[in-house]
């Protein structure tokens, strides 16, 4: 992504991000990016907790990445660009899945914000 400007952050996701619903309700507008990967990752599922709301009905797990330190373990996703206030909007999309946004340096050698579980 050529010319990211300065109030402009990368977003990875290995997840419900990369759905245009998810996209057009949280950030009214579909979002532009190229694949990448968290290397040094695997996918882990997490039995959800009562209460917990998700985007898609039926679900009874979450997909999270977890540090593994293995250069083998890879967790492929989408890198976006995104605004400051793009970046808080899905910080209220994903607390109510309990999960943090942690700074990560990706496959592409890019620093973005992901989000993890806090259990």
């Amino acid at each position: 992504m050529p010319g990211i400007e300065a109030n402009t952050e990368y977003l990875f996701s290995y997840g419900t991000l990369q759905a245009e619903a998810v996209q057009l309700a949280n950030f009214g507008r579909r979002l532009e990016g190229e694949p990448d990967a968290l290397v040094g990752y695997a996918l882990a599922l997490i039995p959800l907790r009562a209460g917990v709301q998700v985007t898609h009905a039926g679900a009874t797990h979450l997909r999270n990445a977890r540090f593994t330190g293995n250069a083998s373990d890879v967790v492929e996703g989408v890198r976006f660009a995104v605004t400051c206030e793009e970046l808080e909007r899905a910080d209220a999309y994903e607390r109510s899945a309990n999960y943090r946004r942690v700074l990560v340096r990706l496959r592409s050698d890019l620093e973005a914000w992901v989000y993890m579980s806090i259990r």
